[in-house]
């Protein structure tokens, strides 16, 4: 699913509000059972579930759900960032696991904040928190930002 092509001419802040709005969210998000719950301009939580859909073969969460989760709050909050005709792609995701997750660990938060945004490249970084409020990884992200192409 592209964004742009439902919500042409909105800001990102927009878009991303829109699509709450109208109970839309990408295929990733329903296959890893994660969902956006919170934007601000420079901000987006996501909560998730983590369970068995996203083990390893060692019977714990694989560290791509993570890196998932927080590249997809991360983008989001430089998302909400920009203009209309603006997009971005994420160019470089540093993550660090602080604990490791299972189906036992429940639901748990991505939330992702925009620290620089400049024309061409922005830098965000986030975390994952448990519902205890505990640290279960954490990430920097560099996104470059592009003008978006036009429409056909």
């Amino acid at each position: 699913m592209n964004i742009g092509e439902h919500f042409e001419g909105l800001s990102g802040l927009q878009q991303l509000r829109s699509m709450m709005g109208a109970g839309m969210s990408p295929p990733i998000c329903e296959t890893l059972k994660f969902r956006l719950v919170e934007v601000a301009e420079g901000r987006a939580v996501f909560l998730g579930q983590p369970g068995p859909h996203v083990y390893n073969p060692i019977g714990s969460v694989h560290g791509g759900y993570a890196a998932t989760l927080l590249d997809s709050a991360l983008g989001c909050a430089v998302h909400s960032s920009l203009s209309s005709n603006q997009i971005h792609t994420t160019l470089e995701l540093k993550i660090a696991y602080h604990r490791g997750m299972t189906a036992d660990t429940g639901e748990i938060r991505a939330e992702g904040i925009v620290l620089s945004l400049g024309r061409r490249v922005a830098f965000a970084e986030g975390k994952i928190t448990d519902a205890q409020g505990r640290l279960l990884a954490s990430a920097t992200s560099t996104l470059l930002v592009m003008e978006r192409p036009p429409t056909r």
